[in-house]
């Protein structure tokens, strides 16, 4: 590794060898060649005065890739592409006349990016669904644990610990049904020539529309996609690409809220993510534990989030059939937005497998609020027992802002349920079984299993025999 020039840290440090090794430029330009060899297939098969032999050494020569040969040509050339044509033709000498032949550089780059945007997408689809699982199973192991809930981060009626892990694992259930549909829409370019009109592929089969129709088809076959886009200028149009950004910065989204809910939970020290052995907090503090992935996951959030207006801004100057300041933009956003979702997931996958809950902070921190929340069902009942409802909501009133002068004012402990035991209109109430947890849940419990069972088991079984991922961090 050089360390005199600038290394992209989504590769060094954050990416996962599978996403990185998919961007490569190895992965990028043999796939240029295996599109080459595709076209010179359907041609032969169609007619086109094409052999055998210059199809087998084409093929042969797929992965024998001289860069600096084809950085040697672009320097010269000034285009990448046919760079890249003359660095394959040199070792296939007999097949070089017919490398390319009718297409215009898009069918390369295009179909290219459309297979490796789909293979990401893939990817992330099975990352996805193991921090679906990770949290299902947490869920599960916490359905029953009850925590205090919030609203505008202020306490609210309690839920559990369960339910609350459902509630990130749900969108993250949305986003792989997203990324789902993205990648059931994709499609090839297949060969729709320089501006989409397929003119040079008519003159290669001299006016013979059904053949240029069937080689379409065939293209896109043979690349692995059912079927190509129904119309294209000189590029597939850059809306798939944005829609596709758009679905990875919904994880985005997604990932960021899940971590910076658990950096509030770490910091009421309920909740924490991994920490190991000989992990360091702070260079000053030593005590300190912070929650470091949580913080990078919202770091790399960000960045994803903010790729989104790149791809939009893109589609929207697409001039007529197309202009190329796409192609300097896409060269850092797609990659770059999954090579960060991949870092993310992997991220969240090593925090979900790795949550820790401390219960006994969990309910000490409910017990401090619930004699408020449990005001109703004591005023329900003291008017069973004969009470008047408005006198009796007085009382509440007065006592618990009482109460809360206490707890702000002279930081002690919440004393409502003592002052309302003096008071006669609370007489034979039992005030200690209102503080219950298990009476103000709900049917928190049950919305987990019925979540778990109703929408995350289909989405197991759908996965079962897709090989899970790692998760280790490179730091």
């Amino acid at each position: 590794m050089s360390h005199d020039r600038y290394e992209n840290p989504l590769i060094s440090r954050y990416a996962s060898s599978e996403m990185s090794s998919l961007w490569s430029e190895q992965r990028k330009f043999s796939t240029w060649r295996k599109l080459w060899v595709i076209l010179a297939e359907a041609e032969q098969q169609l007619g086109l005065p094409i052999t055998s032999e210059q199809i087998a050494e084409l093929r042969g020569q797929v992965d024998n890739i001289d860069f600096d040969a084809a950085a040697k040509y672009e320097k010269k050339l000034r285009h990448d592409v046919m760079a890249h044509v003359h660095t394959y033709g040199d070792v296939c000498p007999s097949a070089r006349g017919i490398i390319h032949l009718g297409a215009t550089s898009c069918y390369v780059t295009d179909n290219a990016d459309l297979l490796l945007l789909r293979e990401g997408l893939q990817l992330v689809a099975r990352r996805l669904m193991t921090v679906i699982d990770s949290l299902a199973r947490f869920a599960t192991e916490q359905r029953s644990v009850a925590c205090l809930g919030f609203t505008h981060l202020q306490p609210a009626q309690p839920t559990t610990v369960g339910k609350r892990a459902t509630l990130w694992c749900y969108d993250l259930v949305l986003d792989l049904l997203e990324v789902e549909h993205r990648i059931g829409e994709m499609r090839a370019r297949s060969v729709k020539g320089t501006t989409g009109t397929q003119a040079s592929f008519l003159a290669l089969f001299h006016g013979d529309h059904a053949k240029v129709r069937e080689l379409e088809k065939l293209v896109a076959k043979k690349i692995g996609f059912a079927d190509s886009y129904a119309v294209t200028g000189q590029t597939y149009t850059r809306k798939v690409d944005s829609q596709i950004v758009d679905v990875l910065s919904g994880i985005a989204q997604s990932a960021h809220k899940l971590a910076t809910d658990l950096r509030l939970l770490a910091s009421r020290k309920e909740m924490e993510e991994p920490f190991e052995a000989d992990q360091i907090g702070s260079s000053a503090m030593a005590y300190k534990r912070n929650p470091m992935r949580s913080e990078r996951v919202c770091a790399l959030a960000r960045f994803v989030i903010s790729l989104q207006s790149s791809a939009a801004n893109t589609v929207a100057t697409q001039w007529m059939e197309r202009t190329l300041d796409d192609s300097a933009n896409r060269r850092l956003v797609l990659p770059q937005a999954f090579l960060a979702i991949d870092a993310i997931l992997v991220l969240l996958q090593n925090i979900s497998n790795g949550l820790v809950v401390y219960p006994q902070v969990v309910a000490r921190n409910l017990q401090e609020e619930l004699p408020f929340m449990a005001t109703e069902n004591l005023l329900m009942a003291a008017v069973e027992r004969g009470g008047d409802r408005q006198n009796l909501h007085e009382v509440i009133r007065k006592r618990s802002h009482e109460a809360a002068a206490v707890v702000k004012q002279e930081g002690k402990p919440n004393d409502l349920l003592t002052r309302l035991a003096a008071e006669p209109d609370f007489a034979g109430v039992d005030l200690q079984a209102a503080l219950d947890p298990a009476q103000y849940v709900g049917r928190a419990p049950e919305q987990v299993d019925e979540f778990v069972a109703e929408v995350v088991a289909p989405i197991r079984a759908r996965y079962a025999n897709q090989r899970e991922l790692t998760a280790e961090l490179k730091v």
